[in-house]
């Protein structure tokens, strides 16, 4: 009786199943059944797999750029002094509104010009047609005519030189006081840069601009190709652009044009890929890797690496097949890259699996 009890008590012990260390697993045949309040699940990204275009090589690097068919760089076309600046980096500007106000004497300058111009046109247009007048009455001879319609003719080039200079200066047809200049913003954007501050003396020859203002919204990505990897690349392929700054995250782009020259001095041939920004998240000047796509109808599983875990020669990630249960399942891989691989085998549209958080699963699983 007493050995009977026994053999029950281990045969019980052998069919139920083990508890982790932890106390809040359970494995049984590659599967991990954690509580839902288990720390190591706060620990875990899972993410769904979806189809997408599929990868046709290693990623290329490149650089975000702003787009400058929607950037413009804005100097002061007039030498002064800033009394005062009317927008933070950051801030949206329309077309036409202030940036900042100058204390300029070149602008008086230019105004107290086209004053004496308008003036002096209407004593010489005056005395043109008197002129005319006493020519026609046989009072004045041809001669003394032709000297007032030069002069006339003087007098409106130089109305027409103090205009031009004014419309450069105005470009809005703005009213200005005095000696005070306004720059305002060519075209509608966030100013991304500011490099003036108050008091200081500006010019039009500054080697950079006072203020750049884009929509940062749309950006351009360079991508400086070698000639082994010229042909990786189409005009109007669509690619994948990818940033460390949010690992595993695609931002979807399309090549936009590639130079038909190559640089002699570096031997690169440059491409440019035009790349929505619609939550800003992406900022000129970030590196990034591009991965050409093939066309939409060509549709793979990608994972990112740092799902995979490697066993000898096979590899495996972890679904999720129910809340908290995680099952160590084998995958066959496709292509390979740093930062990605495509899934032949073993996944569906839709599974959820483990991105980060894979290797440390493993070996709690092994334990």
């Amino acid at each position: 009786m007493h050995f009977a009890r026994l053999l029950f008590l281990s045969l019980s012990l052998i069919a139920s199943p083990l508890v982790s260390p932890a106390g809040n697993a359970v494995e049984d045949a590659g599967v991990l059944r954690y509580k839902p309040d288990a720390p190591q699940l706060s620990a875990l990204r899972i993410e769904t797999v979806n189809p997408r275009p599929r990868p046709l090589s290693d990623p290329l690097p490149g650089r975000i750029a702003y787009d400058e068919d929607r950037t413009s760089r804005v100097s002061s076309p007039i030498v002064g002094r800033v009394t005062h600046i009317n927008v933070e980096p950051g801030d949206f500007v329309r077309k036409g509104q202030a940036l900042l106000e100058l204390d300029s004497p070149e602008l008086g300058a230019a105004l107290a010009d086209a004053a004496k111009a308008e003036a002096d046109l209407a004593q010489y247009r005056a005395a043109y047609e008197r002129a005319v007048t006493l020519f026609e009455g046989q009072a004045l001879a041809r001669k003394n005519l032709e000297e007032a319609e030069a002069s006339l003719s003087k007098a409106e080039a130089e109305m027409r030189r103090t205009k031009m200079r004014l419309r450069n200066l105005l470009p809005e047809g703005g009213k200005t006081q005095g000696e005070t200049y306004t720059l305002r913003a060519p075209v509608s954007g966030v100013v991304t840069e500011r490099q003036v501050n108050p008091g200081m003396e500006v010019r039009p020859d500054l080697p950079n601009p006072l203020f750049v203002i884009s929509d940062p919204a749309h950006l351009w990505v360079l991508v400086d190709l070698t000639e082994r990897d010229l042909g990786k690349l189409l005009a109007g392929q669509p690619v994948a652009v990818n940033v460390d700054a949010y690992p595993g995250r695609n931002f979807m782009a399309r090549v936009a044009s590639i130079a038909d020259v190559l640089d002699p001095a570096t031997r690169r041939v440059r491409a440019r890929v035009v790349l929505d920004n619609p939550e800003r998240r992406l900022k000129p000047e970030m590196f990034a890797r591009i991965t050409p796509l093939a066309d939409q109808h060509q549709l793979v599983l990608v994972v990112p690496n740092s799902a995979l875990v490697s066993e000898g020669r096979r590899t495996f990630v972890f679904v999720e097949t129910a809340p908290g249960e995680l099952r160590k399942r084998p995958v066959q891989l496709g292509l390979q890259v740093r930062d990605f691989s495509i899934v032949d085998n073993g996944l569906k549209p839709g599974d959820r699996i483990v991105t980060s958080g894979a290797v440390l699963l493993n070996a709690d699983l092994q334990r």
